[in-house]
């Protein structure tokens, strides 16, 4: 077993258990996923971004994102208009509920990332965040890549 707990899929997808885990325990009353978040808060810093470049913003596949956006518009958080020259490509924007929802639940979002990150010295942190960037910089190739990243730190 030593061999697998030493394997960096294996710790990456551990650390996406946690991950996801310590999310549903911190927005679990708000009845909203990870990758809803992502979409929601993509969409308020991008208003009337279309379906396709959000995805290339998370870094989500376009065809598992319709259900996504059907599911954030059932639930009230987005409205979808018709792109003007375009009666196919529709503008997202959020609502005032969905507005409403990313302020109560980003101080949540935001003790997710603290308790992942509880264990690491500062300076720890710091090169996780980095390394993890690097990693999904460099292998964009082979899922949905976001757009190209700005430097962090």
């Amino acid at each position: 077993m030593h061999e697998l707990y030493a394997m960096p899929g294996h710790l990456i997808r551990r650390a996406q258990q946690i991950s996801s885990a310590l999310f549903a325990e911190e927005v679990a009353a708000q009845d909203l996923t990870s990758v809803q978040f992502g979409a929601l808060y993509a969409i308020r810093e991008n208003p009337d971004v279309d379906a396709t470049r959000l995805s290339a913003l998370i870094a989500f596949d376009r065809s598992t994102l319709g259900g996504v956006l059907e599911r954030l518009e059932a639930k009230g958080w987005i409205e979808r208009s018709h792109t003007e020259g375009d009666r196919r490509a529709k503008r997202l924007r959020l609502t005032p509920e969905g507005e409403a929802l990313l302020r109560r639940v980003e101080p949540a979002v935001r003790r997710v990332q603290e308790r992942i990150l509880a264990p690491l010295s500062p300076t720890d942190r710091a090169t996780l965040i980095r390394l993890l960037g690097e990693l999904a910089e460099v292998h964009n190739e082979v899922t949905p890549a976001p757009l190209r990243r700005r430097a962090v730190g």
